[in-house]
Order: C-alpha cells, then structure tokens, then sequence
C-alpha cells in the first residue's frame, strides 16, 4: 500500500511572525521569492535551517517556517559549517548583507567559500547599512556621501562576485530583486549546487540608498544595463537584442551587431563549467562601461567540506574504535583541584 505524500506549498514556510521591513524594501521580494521556491525544492521544513548574522535582511529567519537561528554579526558561516558538519542531512541557507559578510563577517565569509561546505549562501546587496541608518558599506561605492562619509567615501568598494572566485567559489551568480523570475530561478540553481552556492542579490534600500540598482531594476532600462548570461549562449543584451559583447584581443568590448558587421557566432560565449578566467571575467563587466551580467557566472563540481570531514571521521573510527571523551579529557597532564576548606 503506497502513501501519498504531501505537496508542499508557500504557505508551509510561511511563519506566523510580522514581517518588520520598511515599506519598500527590496527584502520582501527576496522573502517571497525564497518561500516559492523551497516548496519546488522538495525539502520539508524540518529539514531547512536558515542561519543569520546581524541586519536588516539578518531577520529573514524569523519569517520562513522552518528552523533558524539568528547568530552574531558576521559570524552566520562559521555556524552554519558546525550544523552541517555534524547534521549533513540539513538544507542550510545563510541570509547576510553586504555588511554583515564582508566587513566583520570578511573573514568567515572566504573561509567558508574556500572549504566548499555545502550551504546556500544568499548575500543582499544594497550598498549601505541600513539597521544602522545610512552609513557607507563594503560596497558603497567611491564618492558616496552617506552619514559616515558626509564629504564622500574615498575607499575602492569590494566586488563580491570577484572576492569569491578569488576564494575559490564552485558557484557564483547574481540576480536583482525586482527581477523575480530570474531571482527565483537563481535561487533554485543555486540550492541544487553540491557545495557552497554564492549568490548576490541586488537589493534595494528605499530609505538609506534609494535607486543604488536602478539601471538594473528598472524595466526601462535593465535590458541595456545587463546581460542575462546562459550557458553556451552568447552574450547579446538590448531592448532589440541588437548589441553583443566580443574579446578583442584579450578585452571585452561591446558591439552594435546592426552596423558592425560582426556576427553572433563572433560573439563571447558564456562557459559557467569552463576555465575560471572567464568568470573572472563575467564578474569585471560592470556599469557604465558594460552591461553587468546576472545569472550563473561559475558552476563547478569539487569535494565539499563536510564529506571531507565526515571521511576522517569514519576512518579514524575504524582504525582506532569510537573513543572516550572521558578518557580523552582524562589523558595527559591533568590535575584535581581541591575543594575549598569551609573553615
């Protein structure tokens, strides 16, 4: 006798807490984005874990039915490796800011792309601090004036695209929240990555940086200002779909595919499986000299963490029993400490 099993549906990870964003924010589509998504994914609730640092988009765990834990500022990797390390079964996401993971969280946030653990790791980008109010971010780009650079910011804002690959990222990709197909299908590629999946989302700040993605989010305008990249396809964007990009040598360039005389077939290929140098690439092409690729830049298959780790552990069972923690704590130099005389 068979059992049917349950169709999962949005309202399945939908939780019964009030969701506390501006009215506005970029966040809200993220949300519900995700919470189409995970039904498709077929991963029950109980199975899902979101993890967090510190944040504005650091509350999303509050508000997906499943479990979560809220961590410290920048930290969310370093748990999140503790969890699936030891419950490898679990589906873990970690929801972070630009902030959040690439301030004080910069550290954690290499280290667990160059291990490959197997996690979602979902950045969203607004290029400000927004639960602080308005100070400038990571990515705050140069001569932005915000509450802490009131004569504007003289620091080279990071790339994330660019740190990751360099850190050695099996999946890298970007989406805009406003584009929510396209950010769904990201979503979905990236949680059938083994490995850690990477992907920036260009979010909107309403309040503290208004517009920081507009070229990108605007339907006016987004089809010129970025390159929807697939894979073994050329790169050609426009409203006709009439400008490509091509390598002249080794640089980009774009071309007027109408009046140039260059052809499609001459036109830069996307290989999201090929040499690392062509993400590289992807991940340069950046407004206003290009129109900035969203999509899968780099989609690898590597050793993840935790089998790495859960190997050793099962090897070293074999050869050397399952061990003592008592005995283990006992062993060495150690010492009693007397009571304390109560005379």
């Amino acid at each position: 006798m068979s059992i049917a099993l349950p169709v999962l549906k949005p309202s399945d990870f939908t939780s019964d807490q009030d969701v506390r964003w501006c009215p506005g924010c970029g966040d809200y589509s993220i949300l519900a984005q995700m919470k189409k998504v995970l039904p498709e994914i077929g991963v029950a609730p109980e199975k899902t874990v979101f993890v967090s640092g510190i944040g504005c988009s650091s509350r999303f765990p509050y508000y997906v039915n499943t479990y979560g834990i809220h961590s410290i500022h920048g930290r969310a990797p370093a748990i999140a490796t503790g969890l699936k390390v030891s419950r490898p079964e679990l589906t873990v996401w970690v929801i972070t800011g630009d902030g959040d993971a690439l301030s004080i969280g910069g550290n954690h946030f290499v280290h667990v792309i160059r291990r490959n653990l197997d996690i979602n790791y979902i950045l969203f980008n607004n290029r400000i601090y927004g639960l602080t109010k308005g100070q400038y971010s990571p990515t705050s780009f140069e001569g932005q004036v915000t509450k802490s650079t009131p004569m504007g910011s003289v620091d080279h804002p990071l790339n994330p695209m660019l740190l990751a690959l360099g850190a050695g990222a099996t999946f890298i990709a970007r989406t805009v929240d406003s584009n929510i197909k396209h950010l769904a299908y990201t979503l979905k590629r990236a949680a059938a990555h083994k490995g850690t999946s990477f992907v920036e989302v260009y979010q909107n700040c309403n309040v503290f940086n208004d517009g920081a993605f507009g070229y990108a989010q605007d339907k006016a305008t987004r089809e010129d200002t970025t390159v929807e990249l697939e894979h073994g396809k050329p790169l050609i964007f426009g409203k006709n779909r009439d400008k490509g990009i091509r390598l002249n040598g080794v640089s980009p360039e774009v071309v007027d595919l109408n009046t140039s005389g260059i052809k499609e077939d001459d036109l830069l290929f996307h290989d999201e499986r090929g040499d690392v140098m062509h993400a590289f690439l992807m991940a340069r092409l950046l407004q206003p000299d290009f129109p900035e690729p969203i999509g899968v830049m780099r989609a690898v298959q590597a050793p993840t963490f935790e089998d790495g780790v859960r190997h050793q552990i099962t090897e070293a069972t074999q050869k050397r029993g399952k061990g003592d923690l008592q005995k283990l704590l006992a062993s060495g130099d150690t010492w009693r400490v007397p009571s304390r005389p109560t005379h």
